[in-house]
């Protein structure tokens, strides 16, 4: 293996890192201890690399605004009898630089290259950019 990838996935449902972290408090007792789970249909493909130092970046009203590292991948079985993926991820959310992206469906890899940066702790309480302004600023190489 030579390195990692992240995973992208619209946070649909959620207005807001708090209400993700609301959602995700909520849900708790039902997780592994210190874990948070999201189930996806599909499995990666590129699991060794995902579970390689992998992260979950969340795109929030069509902006990344928070990542959390995938700890494992367990394969779980819905109502309906299907297999799907749970993502294992560590309960802290991460804040991110902000960043733009168009809507899409279930999860991408995210190269690290192309990832936004973690916010410095002094700024990791700044509200984020609006997304019209973020956008703006994306495209001028400004995030």
């Amino acid at each position: 293996m030579t390195g990692h990838i992240h995973l992208l996935k619209l946070c649909v449902g959620a207005d807001s890192i708090d209400d993700l972290a609301q959602w995700q408090d909520s849900q708790r007792p039902r997780w592994p201890k210190g874990c948070a789970v999201h189930v996806t249909r599909m499995w990666p493909k590129r699991e060794a690399e995902v579970l390689g130092g992998g992260s979950l970046y969340w795109v929030i009203k069509g902006v990344i605004l928070c990542r959390q590292r995938i700890v494992g991948l367990e394969q779980v079985e819905g109502g309906d009898g299907i297999s799907r993926c749970a993502l294992v991820l560590d309960a802290e959310i991460i804040r991110t630089e902000a960043a733009p992206r168009r809507p899409f469906q279930g999860w991408r890899y995210l190269e690290p290259k192309d990832a936004p940066r973690d916010l410095l702790p002094g700024r990791a309480q700044e509200e984020p950019l609006p997304p019209g302004l973020a956008e703006a600023l994306a495209e001028f190489g400004l995030r």
